[in-house]
């Protein structure tokens, strides 16, 4: 008999931060903070779940890992709101750096070669790295010293805008197939 494959269940909680709240804490003492921020101090758990309730909230634990652990009154899924709003808001506030590749070849003309160079300017200004990769074919491997000579040309064009101060990331390195370089435009 022949089985299914089945994707494993995938938790999408499983990065975020579980608060304790109302009768999951498991310690026997907590430091209280009320409702208004006020620090209550050092009370037993039973009686803080009872205050939490007289007033209609949640006792909740922020802060598990202390010597006396953290307990707070206040509205659990108000909470896990504002969490979700300040997480979301960081991940916009990331800046993702993409990888952009531009090709030459050994026997590239000027008009193409001043293309590339213009091409690779556009994806540095706008913040992201730029490999520029060059493949030997066939006998051009014969001819490493001029595809060196071309990438370093390539650099210092790039180099020579004044828009943009470049640094090498990766420097210039053999590979089997001809020879690539990483560069990146360092803001002022």
């Amino acid at each position: 008999m022949r089985r299914k494959f089945r994707f494993p269940k995938v938790d999408k909680n499983k990065n975020q931060k579980q608060f304790k709240s109302n009768e999951k804490i498991e310690a026997e003492k907590v430091f209280l903070i009320d409702e208004d921020g006020e620090n209550v101090g050092i009370i037993e758990t039973y009686k803080a779940i009872e205050m939490a309730k007289e007033v209609g909230l949640d006792l909740v634990e922020v802060n598990p890992k202390a010597d006396m652990p953290v307990a707070k009154i206040l509205d659990l899924g108000q909470f896990k709101y504002e969490q979700e709003k300040k997480r979301h808001k960081q991940k916009v506030l990331q800046k993702k750096v993409e990888m952009k590749n531009i090709r030459l070849t050994f026997r590239i003309s000027k008009h193409d070669f001043d293309v590339r160079v213009e091409q690779a300017a556009k994806f540095l200004i706008k913040g992201n790295k730029v490999k520029i990769d060059l493949n030997l074919r066939g006998r051009e491997k014969q001819h490493a010293d001029k595809a060196r000579e071309l990438m370093l040309e390539f650099c210092s064009s790039l180099k020579g805008k004044p828009e943009l101060s470049i640094e090498e990331e990766q420097g210039l390195t053999k590979q089997p197939g001809g020879f690539s370089i990483i560069l990146v435009n360092k803001v002022k």
